[in-house]
């Protein structure tokens, strides 16, 4: 009777193993495989008597030998499982993805447990090894953090001008200004806006004067640096946040701007528009209170140059 129950459970256990929906592998110590399930099967189209005794580095060339062998001798030497995780590692062994659902993903995003197999004299003699296919998981991990990005640069970008919103770049002023009061580290500002800007609006109309504000981000996108800042101040007033340099740069930076937006040209029915900017520069050489100050500099080094006649750069003195 007891045999007859041993050979039902294990007939159940092969069933089981040959059904359950994770890879299923058994390697000898000298990682020939001894056990091949149909999840394996399907996955590489190798039977299972092909696979038999066949060295696992040769059906799977992508994987790392010594990596992976040194893995297995850490479950050997410890006796206790080991794991890795697809955040990590994507995958051990490559397979294509088939699900319909997450079809957008190349390959199968996996999860692996190795863990030792005691023969009867309680060595170690083989080792299991369990693929989990996670790539549901991994897709929506991916999808997730593509909406969250998504909505971090939605919440930090002007929509009109795809420049940084005034939230967004007073936020890194404000970080750059207590940078400054602890490492006395160097940042310039320059405030700029376009020349009769509502003369544009009243005589081409609305729509044109966006297409001139669009051109006049595009371009100050060109030319700022990575690490520098530009953003929209509001209407048709823009900033650049200079990061580690100071007024003379940031004049050289200004004026160069303003050459380059003098330059352009833009038509409307037949009718050539050009526009001019007017600037102001300030930096945080001299003693200021809060990080608003150096936007109040910049803006009364920009008021200078609109009094003065336009189209040039003032920096605050």
């Amino acid at each position: 009777m007891n045999n007859n129950i041993d050979l039902k459970e294990l007939h159940w256990m092969l069933t089981i193993t040959q059904n359950i929906d994770v890879g299923l592998v058994v390697l000898d110590r000298d990682y020939r495989v001894q056990l091949w399930n149909t999840f394996m099967e399907n996955r590489t189209g190798v039977l299972p008597d092909k696979a038999a005794n066949q060295s696992f580095f040769k059906l799977f060339p992508e994987v790392n030998e010594r990596w992976f062998s040194k893995k297995i001798e850490s479950v050997v030497t410890l006796g206790t499982p080991a794991f890795t995780i697809w955040e990590q590692r994507p995958y051990l062994v490559r397979f294509k993805n088939y699900q319909p659902i997450t079809g957008q993903e190349d390959f199968m995003y996996q999860n692996t447990t190795l863990f030792p197999l005691r023969s009867t004299n309680s060595e170690i003699s083989h080792i299991c090894l369990v693929i989990y296919d996670v790539t549901d998981v991994a897709t929506n991990r991916h999808q997730l953090q593509a909406a969250n990005n998504a909505l971090l640069e939605l919440s930090s970008t002007d929509r009109l001008t795809g420049l940084f919103n005034r939230g967004h770049w007073e936020e890194v002023l404000k970080n750059e200004y207590a940078r400054h009061c602890r490492y006395d580290s160097q940042a310039t500002l320059v405030m700029f806006d376009i020349d009769h800007f509502k003369r544009v609006n009243d005589t081409y109309g609305h729509q044109m004067g966006d297409k001139v504000i669009q051109r006049v981000a595009e371009v100050t996108r060109q030319l700022a640096r990575t690490a520098d800042i530009a953003g929209r101040y509001g209407g048709e007033e823009f900033v650049v946040l200079l990061p580690d340099t100071d007024k003379a740069g940031g004049k050289i930076f200004a004026e160069r701007l303003r050459q380059a937006i003098e330059a352009q040209e833009m038509s409307h029915e037949g009718q050539v528009i050009r526009c001019t900017i007017s600037l102001g520069v300030a930096d945080l050489s001299q003693p200021t209170a809060e990080y608003k100050t150096l936007i109040e500099l910049a803006d009364q080094a920009l008021y200078s140059s609109k009094k003065n006649g336009r189209n040039q750069v003032t920096v605050h003195e």
